[in-house]
């Protein structure tokens, strides 16, 4: 990796105007998304009071996003990536007003809200590759470790801002919430659409071997697969998203309001982790430090687990934000770096299905879990079982545990 000397200032990132255009666009889109979340997971917990249900949400977004993920990628690595976003944006505004319109005309049901779940999870199926393939072509190479990590420092702002504005808003009136969602949605994707780059079209025309040449080329290339599997096991036993909604209630004792506190807290320590990563880049060690901060993430979720305070568990999950934003922003910056760019829309979706994988069938399993062995007995398991696997990687993929640069030496 270059020097210290040798790296642009942080301020040439913000003379890239399309990647400025962007972030913006993915600011609004991702605090609209993370309100329509609380308020979608608190309404399906008012109306049948189950943990299965709150689960079912996270699998019914997952199934066909699982589905739908490879497609999406090609489709990334064939047209043009920022339209891609915009759609989806505008899928996910469209949710937001069903949303609302159930709940002013009284019909809103769990069926209904599974079957918005199911349409949100096509909508990040494309989302997800297609946002991820166009940062690098935003800014230039020497600028992607930190355009990345000040893309973190976006997405953390809308996730703590979202959540807790969104419980604020629920509490008043449920209303309220999908309104915003709305507009903060039809936003994004209207900026969305004045990014400008130069697309190149692929030549080769569309087969069932290009279709999956993503998996090929993740299997074949260790530090990749290293990274995206970490995520995805530390995240899948992890993740205690599912569950706010009872901690909230019946442990930590506090409403909606609270709530919205809990599902920010860990992007408080993610924000914090960002803004370290922006202004200083890991530039050593990236291997190593990815492992460990895996580590301390169970090690969190562990305290969170057993935790009957809230501001204890505020904490825990502040500590699980800054651990997580090291691995986020590790992991993309690798692929991304490891990946050429015809291929990066496919790779990309390679990656979404374990993120995806890692949120959304996380939150079943912790429903699942959390039916059998009650919210405690699922937290403090997960936590236990994301530190082995942090400590498993070391030995299954020693090429990243070694790793020293982003870049390859």
């Amino acid at each position: 990796m270059s020097s210290d000397a040798a790296t642009p200032p942080l301020s040439a990132l913000f003379r890239q105007t399309p990647f400025v255009r962007f972030w913006l666009a993915r600011l609004a889109g991702i605090m609209g998304n993370q309100m329509l979340m609380v308020a979608v997971a608190w309404h399906m917990y008012d109306i049948t009071h189950s943990a299965w249900d709150l689960g079912l949400v996270g699998l019914f977004q997952f199934v066909p996003a699982l589905l739908m993920t490879l497609p999406a990628g090609h489709l990334a690595d064939r047209v043009h990536r920022g339209r891609i976003f915009a759609c989806c944006m505008a899928l996910q505004a469209l949710v937001a007003a069903l949303m609302l319109a159930s709940t002013t005309q009284g019909f809103a049901t769990r069926e209904l809200i599974l079957g918005l779940a199911v349409v949100l999870g096509v909508a990040r199926a494309f989302q997800m590759p297609a946002q991820q393939a166009l940062i690098p072509l935003l800014v230039p190479a020497s600028l992607l470790t930190r355009a990345f990590a000040i893309s973190s420092t976006g997405m953390e702002i809308a996730i703590i801002g979202g959540p807790a504005l969104g419980g604020l808003l629920y509490a008043l009136a449920p209303r309220y919430v999908y309104i915003t969602c709305v507009a903060l949605l039809l936003g994004a994707s209207a900026l969305t659409m004045v990014v400008r780059y130069r697309h190149k079209p692929p030549q080769a025309a569309a087969t069932w071997q290009s279709l999956f040449a993503g998996i090929g080329f993740v299997w074949r290339r260790k530090v990749i697969l290293g990274a995206t599997s970490l995520d995805l096991f530390a995240v899948l036993l992890g993740g205690a998203t599912a569950l706010l909604p009872i901690y909230a209630k019946d442990i930590l004792h506090t409403g909606p309001a609270g709530l919205g506190l809990l599902r920010s807290a860990p992007a408080v320590g993610a924000l914090a982790m960002s803004l370290v990563l922006t202004r200083w880049p890991l530039r050593r060690k990236v291997g190593p430090r990815l492992l460990m901060a895996v580590g301390v993430f169970g090690l969190a979720m562990l305290v969170f687990g057993l935790s009957t305070s809230f501001w204890l568990s505020m904490l825990a999950l502040v500590v699980t934000g800054a651990a997580d934003c090291v691995s986020v922003v590790t992991r993309n910056t690798l692929v991304q770096l490891e990946t050429p760019d015809e291929m990066r829309g496919r790779v990309s979706a390679v990656n979404s299905i374990f993120i995806g994988a890692s949120n959304q069938l996380g939150e079943f399993e912790s429903g699942a879990t959390a039916a059998l062995w009650g919210p405690v007995g699922s937290v403090v398991m997960g936590g236990v079982g994301t530190m082995l696997v942090a400590g498993l990687w070391f030995r299954l993929f020693p090429a990243l545990a070694k790793r020293d640069h982003m870049e390859k030496a």
